[in-house]
């Protein structure tokens, strides 16, 4: 099936909504809230999703939408179904600090099938169709081949609402720093797997992840080559808040540690 027409509308969403997100660069004019602990939420994240949802429901107004100001679903409805984070890393945008992102996924019958995102800051547009590839501002795009993790560059994302598992976390944080070339923490999910995609990362885990955060990055690493888990190495990455991403080598690299820093109960939602 041809999706060029999501593709397109995402693309405008993206695009129309970036240039609403430039338009706060300055951080009088946030009003930055707080939804939770360490959870931000700024004028321009409720500006840029308006947008989004404008332009999708303009375009596909019987579809599901799940986004993460807006609307929310436990599970992920039946049908077509759209996935959309406004600002990915809106800490780092509230700070003035690069990167943060337009995150917009679309998904039918429980499978995503477009994914885009954009970051701001340095206006790279990663996107994929499902079967098509992947692509960063029109060029294809490939998973790193390195398969040694003393050879690799990790990318992670610290947790900052669910602490509960913050020092298996720092345990296994510490086996990266001794086990792999290094550790990156950008503050963008969905920016970490397209870094995995176009091959500036081997690997990437977090957790403490909602839907909108991976729904379209996650495409884009499948597209390219790689390969996307829960922790426990099974599908469960869109809802179970868990997620691995990189090539083979890399992922079951991954697995095992996860499996040696944490409980089994842990692994899974």
């Amino acid at each position: 099936m041809n999706y060029s027409e999501e593709l397109k509308a995402a693309r405008k969403a993206a695009l129309e909504a970036a240039e609403i997100i430039r338009s706060f660069s300055n951080k009088k004019a946030l009003e930055i809230k707080l939804k939770g602990k360490n959870d931000l939420v700024t004028k321009a994240d409720i500006a840029s999703e308006k947008k989004i949802l404008e332009i999708i429901r303009g375009e596909f107004s019987d579809d599901h939408i799940l986004a993460e100001e807006s609307s929310n679903y436990s599970s992920l409805p039946r049908g077509r179904v759209w996935i959309i984070d406004p600002i990915d890393g809106t800490t780092n945008f509230a700070h003035g600090f690069p990167v943060y992102c337009v995150s917009i996924a679309f998904w039918e019958d429980g499978e995503p099938k477009v994914g885009l995102v954009y970051e701001v800051a340095n206006s790279e547009e990663f996107y994929a169709v499902v079967n098509e590839g992947a692509y960063l501002n029109g060029e294809r795009i490939f998973i790193s081949e390195t398969s040694e993790p003393k050879s690799s560059l990790i990318g992670t994302g610290f947790p900052y609402t669910d602490l509960e598992l913050v020092d298996n976390y720092l345990s296994m944080f510490k086996a990266m720093m001794d086990k792999t070339h290094g550790v990156r923490r950008p503050g963008s999910a969905a920016w970490d797997l397209c870094n995995v995609a176009c091959g500036r990362f081997e690997g990437f885990y977090e957790y403490g992840l909602s839907p909108w955060d991976v729904a379209a990055g996650s495409l884009i690493v499948k597209e390219a080559g790689g390969l996307v888990y829960d922790w426990a190495g099974g599908n469960n990455w869109l809802f179970g808040r868990r997620i691995i991403a990189g090539n083979e080598a890399l992922c079951d690299f991954l697995k095992n540690e996860v499996a040696l820093h944490f409980k089994e109960e842990d692994l899974v939602i």
